[in-house]
């Protein structure tokens, strides 16, 4: 690879990583329009596996609201990301797979805390204002409460 095409793949790993950050940050500040704007116009979540909806963005983010109101307190931390960008006969392509493993402590409005953990698969886009989400897939492994006894694991 040519010095060009190493600097325009770590360009786009560092896009992307972004990306994931303002995932993880929007949801906690429950910044729902920052929320929608990762989205390709025709993006997906699918939440099912931690008990919610699968369907578009947008949809998914009312019940994201509604589901988070009763946790002030919330901090998402994406560890352990794989990226991978497309490649297009030797140069970065125009998507992205991400597998980012999580773990999302809440602490609700009575005090009590609770704590899950998992794996988001994302596919992203990169569209005319950056890279985009196109779909993520949340695959919840395990959850515990605050005095230590798991509430359901995978």
């Amino acid at each position: 690879m040519t010095q060009r095409v190493d600097l325009a793949t770590v360009m786009d790993r560092l896009a992307i990583d972004d990306v994931i950050t303002g995932y993880a940050v929007a949801v906690d500040d429950a910044d729902w329009a920052a929320f929608r704007a990762l989205f390709t116009d025709d993006g997906l979540a699918d939440y099912r596996d931690a008990g919610g909806p699968a369907g578009r963005a947008g949809e998914v983010a009312d019940w994201l609201a509604a589901a988070v109101c009763g946790f002030p307190v919330r901090q998402s931390l994406f560890v352990n990301r794989r990226v991978s960008v497309a490649d297009a006969d030797g140069f970065p392509g125009d998507s992205a797979e991400v597998l980012a493993d999580y773990v999302n402590p809440v602490r609700g409005d009575a005090g009590g805390v609770v704590a899950s953990g998992g794996r988001c698969a994302f596919t992203l886009a990169r569209t005319e204002d950056g890279w985009r989400v196109r779909e993520v897939v949340v695959r919840e492994k395990w959850r515990r409460a605050a005095n230590g006894g798991p509430l359901s694991a995978e």
